[in-house]
């Protein structure tokens, strides 16, 4: 038996035979342009449902406009980076824009060379970067190809937008937290840097800053103690074990984000450390699990749901007005405090 034939490709033609219009007029109200009645705009819209018509994205791309935008994750199991996604497409929800994600390769330069690349390749629209590692000429490059904004890295450029939290507030908030609990022995797990450009952008370094800044702040610069390994649960399991075999353990742990926290609260179970009685543990993110009951982690909010929002609009403007000066965007984070931080123990 041969299999059936593909069913015909609704054309344009045909919309505007069964709306009993041209074509011109279907094309108008495609590009929502000028020149169309409201009259018109509902008969051709009610043949596209009825027809189930979708024009062909390489089409709209040959007329200037895919209507997509790309979103670079960099690592797509932390549960930080679908709030700013949530937000993005939220914000782009009543316009005809679509969103596609492409993983980054969880801080490989390469890796996240090829998605930016195939983005560009495929004619999308805009692009936007979250927490991208890239040096700055290569995103400079990216942004000359495609209207771009970037989240989550703190320097300025002329040619992209960027949005971010104030990272160093956010680590002093919480530093000021644990002292306030009467904390002393304060270590933080950070994400290993070495190149220096990204050791002045990204996050992470931000974060490690202000905890040094508050540290000494209040008096404590002695007691700075910093583990470096990496922005994932595993990282955190590390740190937390490196922080258990020192001679003289903290009294609270600050986490860089809340997947490090998961990774030291795991390693703090299998050690039978008990959590907050023994040691203290913070987070930064104020992900959907640090407020789940059993975990009731405290972590710094930096509303991933604003940045995401916060970029699309930036996103648009620039795709409209690819000439507009550079927007930066530094969003005020707030402290959530829950029941792994208490006061030292006795």
């Amino acid at each position: 038996m041969e299999p059936p034939a593909p069913s015909r490709r609704v054309t344009i033609v045909d919309v505007a035979r069964h709306a009993q219009v041209s074509t011109t007029a279907v094309s108008k109200v495609l590009r929502n342009a000028y020149g169309a009645s409201p009259e018109m705009r509902a008969k051709v819209r009610r043949a596209i449902d009825e027809l189930g018509y979708r024009p062909l994205a390489a089409a709209r791309g040959l007329r200037g406009r895919t209507y997509t935008i790309g979103v670079m994750l960099p690592d797509i199991r932390n549960p930080f980076f679908p709030e700013i996604v949530d937000g993005i497409t939220g914000r782009l929800a009543d316009t005809d824009y679509q969103v596609f994600l492409g993983p980054g390769g969880c801080n490989d330069e390469k890796a996240e060379a090829r998605v930016t690349e195939a983005m560009i390749d495929r004619g999308m629209d805009g692009i936007v970067l979250i927490a991208p590692v890239s040096s700055r000429a290569r995103l400079e490059h990216i942004a000359t190809a495609v209207p771009t904004v970037v989240v989550g890295r703190h320097g300025h450029s002329s040619v992209y937008d960027t949005v971010t939290d104030d990272d160093v507030a956010g680590a002093s908030m919480l530093v000021g937290h644990l002292t306030g609990l009467g904390h002393r022995r304060i270590a933080h797990i950070e994400h290993h840097e070495t190149d220096p450009t990204r050791s002045e952008e990204m996050p992470n370094a931000q974060r490690a800053d202000g905890y040094r800044r508050a540290m000494r702040a209040h008096g404590l610069a002695g007691e700075i103690d910093v583990v470096s390994t990496s922005y994932t649960q595993e990282g955190g399991y590390e740190g937390a074990r490196q922080l258990l075999a020192r001679p003289h353990r903290p009294t609270a742990v600050f986490a860089g984000a809340d997947i490090v926290a998961m990774g030291v609260l795991e390693a703090f179970a299998e050690a039978g450390v008990s959590v907050p009685d023994d040691i203290s543990v913070a987070g930064y993110d104020n992900t959907t699990f640090a407020s789940f009951g059993p975990i009731s982690l405290t972590s710094v909010d930096q509303a991933g749901h604003e940045i995401g929002a916060n970029a699309a609009r930036l996103l648009v403007e620039r795709i409209a007005d690819r000439l507009k000066p550079p927007v930066q965007i530094k969003l005020s984070p707030t402290l959530v405090p829950r029941r792994t931080t208490a006061p030292p123990p006795a």
